[in-house]
């Protein structure tokens, strides 16, 4: 899978002394890049080695601003089998030429990035740099490269030492630790961060840790820890985002210390500090990292300092090229802007590409370009980096004004109210394609409007009040996070303190409100989620706000129906958000009403989503618990044909169990079960007489007949009951004697009257009442049901355990007694004492067969002359019936 390669410059034609070619081996926001010597002979020639014999497949070029050449040409180098690879024994072969914009459209202030995509391989890549383009910037007729990048692939194991000619020392390179990104399925995938417009501007430190994020987002994809993976993806995006701005500070920073402005250096860094640390807290980035036991990334740092730290002006930039004695760095605004085509699909046209023929011998001096794209020059929207996408990278803006673009004229007559409060310098950074001005823009905004004195005319802080309103309806539905948040924070304050301080009428706050509702409604359903919560958030701690919860106006503009081919996503961050509002306000006094709240979720529930249909549903379940029968009144009718759609059924059947009436599930769920027992009964009678059955034959097969040993009784004596007994017919527990306990009427008793055993109330197994505890924590089928007391040692179902032990009602078991699982008593150690307890009068007042054993004839004793088979014969015939 192809790779960033590292390399080295091993031989230049020439350059200059402060910007040497040493500086093109690295990359990084305060890369200064090179550039040749003064009136130089073209071409010049840059050679860097590969640390591997590579397979190339993506060379990068960055240029400089206006020290532009007019076209590149590339060679690769390689060296027979065998060789020792060196500038003497390399045999280049040319792969084409690329042709660099003059950069006028752009006043010179945009890099130009070429990413050319080539089949090679070798070990060294010769570039032959072509005269310059001719500008008033260059006045020595220089040319310049800030960076080079080469991805490929090792086809040689080895490594290759590297002598640097042109710092005059050997190098010896570290093996290269790869950062490979493994895709399922992507042999050719080439990473974005492999990408040189990543490192170019992002900090070094983010940049290294989002490469870890990176790694670990796709073992989790092999491991299938997606929700890992998620959270990984979530907090690379905006990593890459915070890195970018850190970049910038970087070099912002370095322009200060090259200007002796150590004061205004010195906030750079506490900014960065917190901004840094503050992004490591958000994201968890230890957690991400699954870091156990390691310190922070960063230590603490002091706090902000200073609240003008936000309103420091950036460095003016010097009119000519001598005054600069770092022109790389004298960037107060990189940014990176992409140039994409309008259809992916779309091919490259024959005028901007041209590609060399494969059947077509190379020869030295052939001109043709390299296949690579090139496309005309746009602007985005906003300046912000974005995910690269098959080499569609063509420029990097790098405004070097200290003073925000001129605005259009359509601009200038939307922006006619705010311009006359505050100026067209400040709103012209409003409406900069800079992120950065736009926030400073609104932070002096609020900085004015904070200062303004309260000795102010009501009009004038009316008319600035609406003036902001403008910039902040505008800023709302900015793409960077800290527009945005910022944006939000003049809000809150004009709603909280400008307007009570200056005593605006509420008409004014009832328009602000209704002009910025609906951007925070949109906001609220962004793709970030950050930005969805902190929209929600805002919209609902609006609501509260002394001054405007009177009004009602928020719940008035969340309630206004919404089209119903809305996103999903934004439909049900509107619906949510009513849903909190009724959460913590419900009806009373709140402006919510159920004639304004249940036309919306009616309308709502017309939606094809059902994450936007489902908190409709909950808010018209709480409504009907807090007002019952007018919910029904906006309701279809509930009838038998309503109620074969599926909502509106639940919608219903919801309403009766609120109602206490059963529902149809109920009652289906309620007739089964009785059928159900009604059947384990059946086969439980229809066992019992089987025994009975088997029992009765047995007895009739023995007759009369005597047992060995014994003679029979003379006629007409009768047998004492010491002769009708024997070992057999005693009950093994409860030392009952009886002529019917044989083998079948020993498990009929055991079964149905024993009173030292109970069937258990969940498996209907019988065990002994003594052992009834461990039965149910140990061998019972449901015995994860139940949970051990350690008060009284009894088996508690989970769900009652809770309020069990929180009311101490149980008795406290003794440790030389044992605990009686059915009067719940303590009962001394011994069998003895347990029959006692169970079989006697004043015993076990919960053991339900023990009151067999007092009744005149006891159940479950076998009277000789009582056919108990044709008794279950009529119980079993009744309950068929």
């Amino acid at each position: 899978m192809p790779y960033k390669l590292p390399f080295r410059v091993i031989h230049v034609s020439g350059q200059d002394d402060n910007y040497k070619a040493s500086e093109l081996n690295t990359h990084g926001p305060l890369t200064k890049g090179w550039q040749s010597s003064r009136f130089c002979l073209y071409p010049q020639d840059i050679v860097i080695q590969l640390n591997f014999r590579s397979r190339l497949r993506k060379i990068q070029i960055l240029a400089h601003q206006y020290l532009i050449s007019t076209k590149i040409e590339f060679f690769v180098g390689d060296v027979p089998d065998g060789i020792k690879p060196t500038l003497e024994n390399a045999r280049y072969t040319r792969l084409g030429y690329v042709a660099l914009s003059d950069n006028e459209k752009t006043g010179y202030k945009a890099r130009e990035l070429k990413s050319v995509h080539v089949d090679a391989h070798g070990v060294f890549l010769k570039l032959n740099v072509h005269k310059n383009h001719i500008n008033k910037y260059n006045l020595y007729n220089q040319v310049g490269l800030i960076a080079i990048n080469v991805i490929g692939e090792n086809v040689e194991p080895r490594k290759i030492d590297i002598m640097d000619p042109v710092d005059g020392r050997e190098i010896i390179c570290p093996m290269y630790k790869t950062n490979k990104i493994y895709r399922i399925f992507r042999p050719d995938y080439i990473s974005p961060l492999d990408d040189l417009a990543f490192d170019m501007y992002q900090d070094p430190e983010i940049a290294q840790i989002i490469r870890k994020l990176e790694r670990k987002k796709q073992e989790a994809v092999l491991q299938e820890r997606y929700d890992y993976a998620k959270k990984l993806k979530i907090a690379i995006s905006e990593l890459q985002t915070i890195g970018e701005k850190l970049g910038k500070m970087e070099i912002e920073k370095r322009q200060a210390v090259e200007n002796e402005d150590y004061d205004n250096a010195q906030i750079k860094k506490i900014k960065m500090d917190e901004l840094r640390l503050q992004s490591y807290k958000d994201f968890h980035v230890n957690d991400l990292l699954e870091l156990s036991g390691v310190k922070p990334i960063r230590q603490p740092t002091p706090p902000r300092l200073l609240d003008n730290l936000y309103h420091t002006t950036p460095p003016q930039t010097p009119p000519r090229y001598d005054d600069r004695p770092l022109p790389s760095l004298a960037f107060t605004n990189p940014a990176i802007l992409f140039i994409r085509p309008k259809n992916k699909d779309s091919k490259p046209s024959p005028a901007s590409v041209v590609v060399d023929p494969p059947a077509k011998p190379v020869t030295p001096y052939e001109d043709r370009p390299l296949p690579v794209h090139q496309h005309k020059q746009s602007a985005l929207a906003d300046d912000q980096p974005t995910d690269t996408e098959n080499g569609y990278i063509e420029i990097v803006n790098l405004s070097i004004t200290g003073e925000a673009e001129p605005m259009t004229e359509k601009d200038l007559r939307d922006a006619s109210q705010p311009i006359e409060v505050f100026g067209e310098p400040l709103v012209s950074k409003a409406y900069s394609k800079t992120w950065s001005y736009r926030e400073d823009a609104l932070l002096a905004v609020y900085k004015r409007m904070t200062e303004l004195s309260p000795s102010t005319p009501k009009d004038e802080a009316r008319y600035m009040m609406r003036a902001a309103i403008f910039l902040v309806k505008r800023a709302i539905d900015d793409k960077v996070y800290a527009v945005f948040k910022a944006a939000i924070h003049l809000l809150r304050m004009i709603l909280t303190e400008f307007v009570s301080q200056f005593k605006i009428p509420k008409s004014d706050i009832t328009t602000a409100v209704e002009r910025t509702m609906p951007n925070l409604l949109h906001k609220a359903g962004d793709t970030t989620a950050r930005n969805r919560d902190d929209a929600k958030s805002f919209i609902l701690e609006t609501a509260n706000f002394a001054d405007v919860k009177p009004t009602h106006i928020v719940p008035h503009e969340l309630v206004k129906p919404f089209k119903m081919t809305i996103a999903p996503r934004i439909g049900q961050s509107h619906v949510e958000i009513v849903e909190a509002l009724y959460k913590d306000h419900g009806l009373r006094n709140s402006g919510l009403t159920v004639e304004n709240l249940m036309p919306f979720c009616v309308e709502v529930l017309n939606h094809h989503s059902a994450d936007v249909r489902d908190p409709a549903e909950r808010i018209i379940k709480m409504l009907y618990k807090d007002v019952g029968p007018p919910v029904k009144d906006y309701l279809p009718p509930d009838d038998d044909r309503s109620r074969k759609i599926t909502l509106w059924r639940q919608l219903f059947e919801y309403f009766d169990k609120v109602d206490g009436k059963p529902t149809k599930d109920d009652v289906r769920r309620s007739e089964a079960k009785k059928e159900s027992e009604k059947q384990a009964e059946i086969e439980a009678l229809q066992k019992q007489l089987q025994q009975l059955k088997d029992m009765q034959s047995g007895k009739a097969k023995k007759g009369g007949k005597t047992p060995k040993g014994k003679a029979a009784n003379p006629p007409g004596k009768p047998s004492t009951p010491e002769e009708d007994f024997n070992i057999d017919n005693v009950c093994i527990f409860c030392d009952e004697r009886n002529p019917a306990f044989t083998e079948e009427g020993l498990d009929v008793h055991y079964w149905k009257n024993c009173p030292l055993l109970k069937r258990c109330n969940t498996c209907r197994q019988v065990v002994e009442i003594v052992s009834y505890t461990d039965h149910l924590l140990n061998e019972c089928q449901d015995k994860g049901n139940f949970k051990k007391c350690s008060r009284c040692t009894e088996a508690i179902p989970k769900k009652e355990y809770d309020s069990h032990v929180k009311n101490k009602s149980c008795t406290p078991a003794k440790s030389n007694m044992t605990h009686c699982p059915l009067c719940h008593l303590n009962i001394p150690l011994g069998d003895e004492n347990w029959k006692n307890h169970l079989l006697s009068k004043d015993g076990c007042k919960q053991n339900s067969r023990r009151e067999l054993l007092f009744s005149k004839q006891p159940a479950g004793r076998f009277t000789p002359g009582v056919d108990y088979g044709r008794i279950l014969e009529r119980s079993l015939g009744f309950l068929s019936n």
